[in-house]
């Protein structure tokens, strides 16, 4: 009898001590513990998110060194089509969706607003939106038209699928009014700024977060394009960051996009110029 006693508390004993040593997601305190399972997220698209990305999973992969986070270009569209195939885990967009572009989970990480950049050594300091209007429709051809040299103003624009070219088409130029086939198209922000602060007579529009000190944004209709003036809604030309995954995020995705909209995340995006949403 005495031994079965025994043997009863060594059970006892055990799945008390197994009990103790169970984990979940959640510590003693109640919060949800980091991920511990190793895993690889691919985010692609917008070339204007694109930076903002590679800082924030930067930062992100430094306390999760278990998810590998890949951060890769091709624009807006590439991204919207990314999510929607599967091919990539998060697309990312710098424009609002399009109605025929159905069936992705979005997230609005920030704002940004879409600057008008020209070369440093340009005298012109503000324009119209009816101005850059005709800069692009190429009613306006001279930078004498709009207070410059006389000059022809070389116009740079973005590819065919850019968020950013999407932004400036809806928000600038309007239906029926195509951008001149006569621009200069760069496939990438970065590549549009190179072009304006390498020529003195060019002229192009970039995310307001990649503003540096090679290029000028000019103000539009006297408003400067800054983190406050989009917030209050006075600078006209701004747009949404999307994230978009083909479902609701889960998993190692889920764990990247708390992260982003957390207030550490949204701390990185505000340092980087861009306007919370939070």
């Amino acid at each position: 009898m005495k031994k079965v006693f025994t043997l009863i508390l060594v059970g006892v004993l055990a799945l008390a001590f197994t009990g103790c040593g169970s984990k979940d997601n959640t510590s003693q305190s109640g919060q949800q513990q980091v991920q511990t399972e190793s895993a690889e997220i691919t985010i692609a698209g917008s070339t204007s998110v694109q930076p903002i990305s590679e800082a924030l999973t930067e930062a992100f992969m430094a306390k999760n060194p278990n998810i590998k986070v890949n951060v890769q270009g091709g624009g807006s569209g590439a991204g919207i089509k990314a999510a929607q195939e599967g091919t990539a885990d998060i697309g990312s967009s710098s424009r609002e969706l399009k109605p025929e572009e159905t069936g992705l989970t979005e997230t609005v990480i920030c704002k940004d607003g879409v600057a008008i950049v020209v070369n440093s050594k340009n005298v012109v300091k503000d324009l119209s939106i009816e101005q850059i209007n005709k800069i692009y429709s190429g009613k306006i051809t001279n930078w004498k038209e709009v207070g410059g040299a006389n000059q022809t103003i070389n116009v740079i624009t973005r590819e065919a699928g850019s968020g950013t070219r999407g932004a400036f088409e809806e928000l600038v130029m309007g239906k029926d009014n195509p951008i001149s086939d006569k621009a200069i198209v760069q496939n990438s922000t970065g590549a549009a700024r190179t072009s304006v602060a390498g020529d003195v007579n060019a002229i192009a529009y970039i995310s307001m977060a990649s503003i540096d000190d090679t290029v000028k944004a000019v103000t539009v209709e006297g408003i400067e394009a800054n983190a406050e003036n989009v917030l209050n809604g006075s600078y006209k030309i701004q747009r949404p960051f999307l994230y978009l995954t083909k479902a609701a995020p889960a998993g190692a995705v889920k764990t990247y996009v708390d992260f982003v909209m957390s207030d550490e995340g949204q701390s990185i995006i505000q340092k980087e110029g861009l306007v919370l949403v939070k």
